[in-house]
């Protein structure tokens, strides 16, 4: 096997950094389009204009639209489930879990609204008979990272679908206050009337919990009962 010389080596390694500013290049451009047309609307041709190369350029990176757009999620709800990883760590009370899983989506989403279309434009694209393919593991892994932290400060048992439906309801929340704020009087601090709103939503959230425990854990021991006889 022939060795590389110190210069071959160079010279890979610029070629390497050129095609990482590329790729970035696109994957920029294609969240600054979809926060302005939408996923479904914008064209390969609009993000390789908006990234000043051509179409070649965009294939030789992505095989399609699709898989650019589930790399750009992929990387977004990765870099999220981080945050939540590093903000919840050894937090052992369920309010002030609560508390902090919204926060850190306010303070993630707040100053990147193009992110922001791609969370809340994918997780209504799963709802689609047709839709872009591979999109769902991520989200899928975002919620179960959700599931887990609030399942370690449940004192009582919870079944499956109802920490399911607490960890889509801190998502929804804030997708569905964010969604319609885009309306609000210009000026107006959205992101201090989003803060404003969560101890309601945390108190909410809570007290369905404390109350949804109880019935979970009947109705576990009537399965147990049932399986018994």
């Amino acid at each position: 096997m022939e060795q590389q010389t110190p210069k071959s080596k160079r010279k890979r390694g610029r070629q390497q950094r050129r095609t990482n500013i590329t790729r970035q290049k696109l994957l920029d451009a294609a969240k600054t389009v979809f926060s302005e047309r939408g996923l479904d609307l914008t064209r390969i041709d609009e993000i390789t204009e908006r990234a000043d190369v051509g179409k070649g350029t965009f294939y030789y990176h992505f095989r399609s639209k699709e898989k650019l757009i589930k790399e750009l999620i992929k990387g977004m709800l990765g870099e999220l489930v981080a945050v939540i990883d590093e903000k919840c760590e050894g937090i052992n009370d369920l309010t002030a879990l609560m508390d902090t899983l919204i926060q850190v989506h306010t303070e993630f989403f707040s100053n990147r609204w193009e992110d922001f279309v791609l969370f809340f434009q994918g997780r209504a694209d799963l709802t689609l008979q047709v839709s872009y393919s591979g999109i769902d593991t991520p989200f899928v892994d975002y919620i179960e990272r959700m599931e887990s932290l609030l399942d370690s400060v449940i004192e009582h048992r919870i079944s499956k679908p109802a920490l399911r439906r607490i960890a889509c309801a801190v998502a929804g929340f804030l997708s569905g206050y964010y969604s319609f704020a885009v309306i609000s009087p210009q000026g107006e601090d959205i992101d201090e009337t989003f803060r404003s709103l969560r101890g309601a939503m945390v108190a909410s959230l809570v007290r369905f919990i404390k109350e949804t425990a109880p019935s979970a854990e009947a109705i576990g021991n009537v399965e147990n009962n049932t399986s018994v006889n």
